[in-house]
C-alpha cells in the first residue's frame, strides 16, 4: 500500500497533503463565510434578545412583549428650572445678598419687588421660595419688622390677653420673644407683637394654599383636597384652632388623636366658618394627615390636607378669625 496516499471518508488525499490540515482549513473558510454572509444579517439586531418576539402596543408605542415599563422619570424629563433675565435676576441676586448681609427686611422687599415684575411661573417659583423662607424666618423670630411693634407688660396681663388685643396667637408671641413659659410673664417685660393680618386662598385646581400677609404674597403651602370636588368653595374664616385633635367618625364613635390607623385629622386643625353668601358648613376644615403622599391630590373626604410639620408651622402664626378664600 501506498503510504503517501490515505484514506479518509472516501476522499483521496494529494500525495504529502495531511487530511488533518485539509479539514482545519475547510473549518476556517466555513466560519468565515458564516461570519461576513450570516451574521451581517443580524447586525441590526445586535445585542437586542428581544429583536425576534412579538411586539405588543404601549400607549402607541411599539415595546417587546416582556419589555419593563419605563419608570416615571424615565417617560418624562424634569424641564430645568428657567433662569432669571434681567431686571428680576438683578433683583434676585441683590435680595440674596441683602439676606447674606442680614438685613431681610429689605430682602423680603426686594423678592416681593421681583415676584411682581417675573412672568414666567418658574421664575416665580423660585422667587416664592426664597420669600417664604425669608418671611418665616422674619415672622417666628425676634427679628424686627414694619409688622412689629413693642409691647411693655401691664398688670392683669397674660400672653392670650395681649395675643386677643392684637389679633395674633399666643404660640407666636411665645416664639417671637423666646418664652420658654407662657405663663410667666413679668410686668415691664418687653415684648415685640406681630400686628401685621393674615389671610388664606386655597385653588382646588392647584392642590395650593398660599397665604398673605397684608395682602402680599408671604407663602404657599400644597394641600390635599376632597375627592370628587367635595370641598366647599366660598368665603369662611378660621373658627377654631385644636392640637392635637381626637376625630369624630359620621357614626359619632370618637377617635383619640395619636390613632394614626383611625384618626384623619393628623396632629392640628383649623375648624371653618362660612361668612357672607356662602352656604353654612360643619365639619370642614384644615387639617394635618399621618399620609403625606396624599397631599397635592384630591384625597379627602373635604377638608384641606396638609403634611403634619406644615399645619403645625401654620397653626403657629394663624389666628382664629383668618379669612380663608377658597375657589375651584
Amino acid at each position: 500500500m501506498d503510504m503517501r496516499v490515505k484514506d479518509f471518508d472516501n476522499y483521496n488525499a494529494p500525495p504529502n497533503r495531511k487530511p488533518w490540515a485539509i479539514l482545519l482549513l475547510l473549518i476556517i473558510i466555513g466560519g468565515l463565510v458564516y461570519f461576513f454572509v450570516f451574521r451581517k444579517d443580524k447586525a441590526g439586531d445586535e445585542g437586542n434578545p428581544d429583536a425576534d418576539k412579538p411586539a405588543v402596543q404601549v400607549n402607541g408605542d411599539k415595546k417587546p412583549a416582556n419589555a419593563k415599563p419605563l419608570r416615571h422619570k424615565d417617560k418624562v424629563a424634569e424641564k430645568p428650572p428657567v433662569a432669571p433675565t434681567g431686571n428680576v435676576a438683578m433683583m434676585m441676586d441683590e435680595a440674596a445678598q441683602l439676606v447674606k448681609s442680614e438685613r431681610l427686611v429689605e430682602a423680603r422687599d426686594k423678592y416681593l419687588e421681583a415676584l411682581d415684575s417675573a412672568a414666567d411661573p418658574s421664575v416665580r417659583d423660585q422667587i416664592e421660595k426664597k420669600l417664604a423662607k425669608v418671611n418665616i424666618t422674619l415672622v417666628l423670630s425676634p427679628r424686627p419688622m414694619p409688622e412689629k411693634q413693642k409691647y411693655l407688660v401691664k398688670r392683669g396681663d397674660s400672653l392670650d390677653r395681649i395675643a386677643r388685643r392684637y389679633g395674633t396667637t399666643v404660640q407666636l408671641l411665645q416664639k417671637s420673644n423666646m418664652l420658654r413659659n407662657p405663663n410667666r410673664i413679668n410686668i415691664g417685660d418687653s415684648l415685640l407683637v406681630f400686628t401685621g393680618k393674615f389671610s388664606l386662598f386655597s385653588s382646588k385646581t392647584r392642590h395650593d394654599l398660599v397665604v398673605k400677609m397684608n395682602g402680599k404674597f408671604f407663602k404657599r403651602y400644597k394641600v390635599g383636597t376632597g375627592r370628587f370636588g367635595k370641598t366647599p368653595e366660598g368665603t369662611f374664616v378660621i373658627r377654631e384652632k385644636i392640637k392635637e385633635p381626637p376625630w369624630w367618625r359620621p357614626d359619632g364613635t370618637v377617635v383619640p388623636y395619636g390613632n394614626k390607623k383611625e384618626n384623619i385629622l393628623g396632629t392640628r386643625w383649623f375648624s371653618l366658618k362660612a361668612t357672607g353668601d356662602t352656604e353654612d358648613v360643619r365639619g370642614y376644615g384644615i387639617h394635618g394627615t399621618w399620609s403625606p403622599e396624599s397631599v397635592g391630590t384630591d384625597s379627602s373626604a373635604g377638608c384641606l390636607r396638609m403634611k403634619n410639620n406644615e399645619v403645625e408651622e401654620l397653626f403657629i402664626y394663624i389666628p382664629v378669625g383668618t379669612p380663608v378664600t377658597i375657589v375651584k
